[in-house]
């Protein structure tokens, strides 16, 4: 059982998935229209609600900012690798990420894949964020849509993709080749690193093409989770370019 705190993940948990919500706990007092919204969604779906102080909701967040309203939810479940690939729609639209350890920037990667239609994304069982609250809530929503998988080894991922006919492109700031030279209008697979480290030699290695995302400024790159935003646009302006 995880812990989502924050307007919009609450609304969109309740929903999407009213039946995983254990209780939803707003701020005593706390006077907001969307909030009342939710209350109001939370007896129609049956689904229990209770009043508690901002001392309560401070420390159940962590200190986050929970805009005076959290839910227990279960956590979302991974699906099975096998059933990405089954339902994806053709040309197909996969993400890897490869350590991806911050929660935040995990849900803004999931957000942005939900958002450019991929059909799902692989998380490694090991060094990776877990699906927590943190993640939902970052995700903006996103989570609840988004097909998630987890692989238990991501050069051999690879390797399964590969015989899909799926070509894998890995995110490396060192590659001198612009990600726009690279052809993302077949079956794509985006691999994405560590934040810090980025990818890793075996999964490098792996991929058929390494590109970058061109930086003219003094920082020597982007934060993982905007990579991935721009990324995946450029797959969505080659592939509507090619369809117009």
């Amino acid at each position: 059982m995880s812990i989502i705190f924050g307007i919009n993940a609450v609304a969109e948990a309740l929903r999407m998935h009213s039946e995983k919500i254990e209780r939803i706990c707003v701020e005593r007092s706390r006077k907001n229209p969307r909030i009342q919204e939710i209350i109001d969604l939370a007896r129609q779906k049956h689904v229990q609600f209770s009043f508690e102080d901002r001392a309560w909701l401070d420390r159940k967040a962590e200190g986050a900012r929970h805009q005076g309203i959290l839910c227990y939810f279960a956590e979302t479940k991974a699906c099975e690798p096998e059933d990405i690939l089954q339902h994806a729609k053709s040309p197909g639209l996969l993400v890897l990420l490869d350590g991806i350890e911050d929660p935040n920037n995990l849900g803004a990667i999931l957000r942005s894949a939900e958002a450019a239609g991929a059909d799902g994304v692989f998380l490694p069982r090991r060094r990776s964020a877990g699906l927590s609250g943190t993640v939902v809530k970052a995700s903006a929503g996103a989570a609840a849509h988004i097909k998630i998988a987890r692989s238990p080894n991501t050069a051999q991922l690879i390797e399964t993709l590969k015989k899909s006919s799926y070509w894998v492109v890995g995110l490396d700031a060192a590659s001198d080749r612009p990600i726009w030279e690279t052809d993302l209008t077949v079956p794509t697979a985006l691999v994405l690193g560590n934040e810090g480290s980025g990818l890793h030699r075996l999964v490098r290695e792996k991929c058929d093409f390494l590109v970058s995302l061109p930086i003219y400024g003094n920082v020597q790159s982007y934060n993982v989770s905007v990579a991935a935003g721009m990324a995946l646009y450029e797959v969505l302006r080659q592939r509507t370019l090619k369809r117009n």
